[in-house]
Formats: structure tokens, C-alpha cells, sequence
């Protein structure tokens, strides 16, 4: 049979793939990317981090998140080898450590909290990453200056990385100098400068630029902006405006609703969201969005989700609640409704009823003035003391992990504000403790 060749017809422009983000009304967002966007940051990471054919990039990301592209396109463009992982993520610490020796790893990505753990790991153990890695990149959220001084002490480059999936994945990166001294408690890690034929403009509410210095909007430009959001022109028309120093008919300008400013070295450096959208564990999320579906359950007559960082570096969501008179649901009962309709990382670490919500003079919610979540006040069960040694051993790991003054042998690690990278904290100290090796998996299924 004759072989014939396939012609390729697609455009620059062409529709490449649709990735899924949180969106405000409780809908997920598709993002619509392009083939000359994801060809652009492919070839500019390349570029950027000096990818060649003797790279091995470890993929950790989940292939419904854009990251998954950030670990394999470059790689493949460069030659390089992606190497897949038989843990599913996250892993331990120990894990991570074993299948970058075991791989040699050259380069990984990490969402913040994960690094933040790793390097917890490697300082408590006095253990260097392993020597065939040669660069880490970290990016979704704060970086701690304390981790930021301790990494410095191992002398391996660390990139950190800024972007959005509206604006393809990546559009900044800024390479930490291993001669830097990071001691300041308040130091802001720059996010660094736009990647090839990407542009950051800072702007004010008038959409006209701000002084070096001054903090002011993020809106973004050039070829990476995907096409907008999936059959939701409105919302596409507001989040991507008209430029207004257009180069060519039509150019737009993605509104990021990300505060931040320019350095005087051309740097920026990211100040945080002007909206009710964060981060956590590498994962944005629309609080409104979350308030949508909780405010569905029929006990719920009031809620408002906040984000807290009570612990540095241990950011959770928590929900204020106030139910109907009589009505007052168990928090087993909201979490399981919040299951069926929100993944694992949108529901809330922490659960506090009130009887009222406090309210500023014109009448909005004070979040402000929402009481800190309580250890154990929020638990509904009856607390049984550990009755054998080792599950004294346990429980004194978990009220460390969670940062908890008493746990009980029937407490749940999730009602308690655990969640999966906090799981593996849990894990690596039984394993080190009890030389046993439990998969991650095994707590979820307990």
C-alpha cells in the first residue's frame, strides 16, 4: 500500500488544546490556547533555561493542569527526556529524593508549598538535593524568606516562575543569583522579566502606566495570550481589552487582576491578587466559587470563605458559616456535599459557625474581623485518648503535622486540616520513625 503524508493545516492562530480553570460562578473557565502560544513558550523556555538533548525533567504535574505542558513541551523540544514518576503525586520527600538519584533528575518544577516542604526535609536531615540536579523551578505562590536562605546554602539555581493559563502557561521567570543574601523577613522574591515576544505592562485604573516603584495592575500581551474563555464571550471581553498601544489591529491585553511593580533593574516583583482569587498548593481558586456551592447546602443561610496563613508557608481555605435556627449540619455532612461538586484542594481545611457575620458600617463582610479558626473546637467527635504506645506515637506526629494541641484515635486528618501535602509530611515521619514505607494513598483510604 502507498504511504502518503499527512498535510498539516493548521494555523498559527488554530485552537491547540483547552485547559479548565476555577471560575467565579461556580462554572470552571475552559481556556482556549493557541499553537503559536504554546510553540512561543516552548521555544522561549528553552531558550531561558538552557534546555538541551542531556536534560531529564522529572513531570509531576496532573495533565489537566497547564503545568503539565511547562514540564514536557520544552523538554521535548530541547531532546530532552521526561521522566514519569511511579508515585503519583505529591510525593514524599523521601520519594522525591529517591527518583531524582535513582532518574538523574537535571530539572524539576515545583509548586511553592511543595518546595517549601521539600526544603524543610533536606534541612531537618542535613541532606543536600541530589547532585545531578541542576536547576528548580517554583512558582503559585509566596515564597518563605527563611526557605529562600536555607536553598541558598546548597548552591543550585533556583527559578522562579510567574504566569497564567489565559496567558499560556508562563510569562515571566527570574533566575535567583547564588551570591544573593536573602535575611530580610519581608524580602519579595521578583517574579523577573517577560519571556520572547511576551510583554507586562503595569498600569493604574486608568489604564495608564505607573512609575518604576509604584505597584499598579498586571495586564499582559503578545503572542502567548490564549484566545479567551470557551463559549463565554462576555466573560472573555472582560478579562481581554483592547491594547492601547496596539502595534497591529486587534492586539489585546489580558487583565491578570495580579498587583504588582517594576524594579529598577526591570524586574517585577508580584504583590498579590486585587480580587478574591488565591493560590493554594499550586492551585488557583475563585473563593466565590467555593461560597457558590456551600451556600447550596440547605442548613447554610451565610458563608464566606477566606484564605489564612495562620502557620507560614500553610495557607488553607476556611469557611465561616451561619445555618438556619435548629439546622446546624456536621462538618462530615459539608464535607462530604462539598466532594460531590468541588475537588479536593477547593474544600475548606476549617469549618467555624457563627452566629452572625460581622459587617463593616456599610454593611459588607468584615473579613477582617473573622475569628482564627480553633484547634478542636470544630470537631464532632466524642475525643478518645490513645490507648497503646504507638498510638500515642501517631497521634503525637499528627498534632505536629497539624499543628494540633491533642488528636484523638477517632479524629479525621482531613476535618482536622489536613490535605495532601500536609499527608505527606505525615508519612515521611511514620516511615522515619517506625522504618515502615506506607504509600500516600494509604491515609486517604483510612
Amino acid at each position: 500500500q502507498a504511504v502518503t503524508t499527512l498535510n498539516n493545516v493548521a494555523a498559527p492562530e488554530n485552537v491547540a488544546a483547552v485547559f479548565y480553570t476555577s471560575g467565579s460562578t461556580g462554572t470552571p473557565k475552559g481556556v482556549v490556547m493557541t499553537h503559536q502560544g504554546l510553540v512561543n513558550y516552548g521555544l522561549a523556555a528553552v531558550s531561558s533555561l538552557e534546555l538541551n538533548h542531556t536534560d531529564r525533567f522529572l513531570q509531576l504535574a496532573s495533565s489537566s493542569f497547564d503545568v503539565f505542558l511547562e514540564e514536557i513541551l520544552p523538554t521535548w523540544l530541547a531532546g530532552g527526556v521526561v521522566v514519569l514518576p511511579h508515585e503519583p503525586n505529591p510525593l514524599t520527600a523521601t520519594q522525591l529524593h529517591q527518583v531524582i538519584s535513582q532518574q538523574q533528575v537535571t530539572v524539576m518544577e515545583l509548586t511553592t508549598a511543595h518546595w517549601h516542604e521539600w526544603v524543610s526535609q533536606l534541612v531537618s536531615f542535613a541532606t543536600n538535593p541530589p547532585s545531578s540536579l541542576r536547576l528548580v523551578l517554583v512558582g503559585g505562590e509566596t515564597i518563605l524568606p527563611e526557605q529562600l536562605h536555607h536553598w541558598q546554602q546548597f548552591g543550585l539555581p533556583l527559578v522562579h516562575v510567574y504566569g497564567l493559563t489565559e496567558t499560556t502557561i508562563t510569562s515571566t521567570m527570574y533566575q535567583l543569583p547564588p551570591d544573593s543574601q536573602i535575611t530580610a523577613l519581608g524580602y519579595r522574591l521578583p517574579i523577573g522579566r517577560p519571556l520572547a515576544n511576551t510583554f507586562v505592562y503595569v498600569l493604574d485604573e486608568q489604564l495608564q502606566p505607573v512609575p518604576v516603584g509604584v505597584p499598579g495592575e498586571m495586564y499582559i500581551g503578545g503572542v502567548g495570550l490564549s484566545r479567551g474563555y470557551l463559549h463565554r464571550p462576555q466573560l472573555t471581553a472582560e478579562r481581554f481589552v483592547s491594547n492601547p498601544w496596539a502595534s497591529f489591529s486587534g492586539e489585546r491585553l489580558y487583565k491578570t487582576g495580579d498587583i504588582g511593580r517594576y524594579l529598577a533593574d526591570g524586574n517585577i516583583e508580584f504583590w498579590g491578587r486585587r480580587d478574591e482569587q488565591v493560590k493554594i498548593r499550586g492551585f488557583r481558586i475563585e473563593l466565590a466559587e467555593v461560597e457558590a456551592v456551600l451556600s447550596q447546602h440547605p442548613s447554610v443561610q451565610q458563608t464566606v470563605v477566606i484564605a489564612r496563613e495562620d502557620v507560614p508557608g500553610n495557607k488553607r481555605l476556611v469557611a465561616y458559616l451561619v445555618s438556619h435556627p435548629e439546622q446546624t449540619p456536621t462538618i462530615t455532612q459539608l464535607r462530604q456535599f462539598l466532594k460531590e461538586k468541588l475537588p479536593e484542594y477547593m474544600i475548606p481545611g476549617a469549618f467555624m459557625f457563627l452566629d452572625t457575620l460581622p459587617l463593616t458600617p456599610n454593611g459588607k463582610v468584615d473579613r477582617r474581623s473573622l475569628p482564627t479558626p480553633q484547634t478542636n473546637g470544630e470537631l464532632e467527635v466524642s475525643f478518645v485518648a490513645p490507648r497503646t504506645p504507638i498510638e500515642q506515637m501517631l497521634a503525637d506526629i499528627w498534632a505536629e503535622v497539624l499543628v494540633q494541641e491533642q488528636v484523638g484515635i477517632n479524629d479525621n486528618f482531613f476535618e482536622l486540616g489536613g490535605h495532601s501535602l500536609l499527608a505527606t509530611q505525615l508519612i515521611s515521619r511514620v516511615r522515619n520513625i517506625f522504618q515502615v514505607e506506607l504509600p500516600v494513598r494509604s491515609l486517604f483510604e483510612a
